[in-house]
């Protein structure tokens, strides 16, 4: 799972019953997940497989309309995460959370 904050928090809910989702888990899609999306088009970011794809495999779950009006900053980021988990392990970036600090910078 890779969580994102949201630039612009999604404003979920009508009057007195109104939240604010500010981040986001994505999780690796399945395959079937992701039945009727061209793989290429995730890899090159293309703005509509990510919004195809994205109400499949993020939590808490989003609605198609929500995913529409998503800020493009945050569009962008779910891309980003989206085409990292379509690429095979050894060649994915190295998480800088994992990274030694003490080792030099290449």
């Amino acid at each position: 799972m890779k969580t994102i904050t949201l630039e612009k928090p999604i404003v979920r809910g009508k009057d007195d019953k109104i939240s604010e989702i500010t981040e986001i888990a994505l999780r690796k899609p399945a395959s079937g997940e992701l039945r009727g999306i061209v793989l290429s088009d995730l890899l090159k970011m293309h703005a509509d497989a990510t919004m195809a794809v994205l109400p499949r495999i993020c939590e808490p779950k989003l609605t198609p309309p929500e995913v529409a009006a998503m800020d493009p900053a945050d569009l962008f980021a779910c891309a980003v995460e989206i085409s990292n988990f379509l690429l095979p392990t050894s060649t994915q970036p190295a998480d800088a959370s994992t990274q030694n600090p003490e080792s030099p910078a290449e």
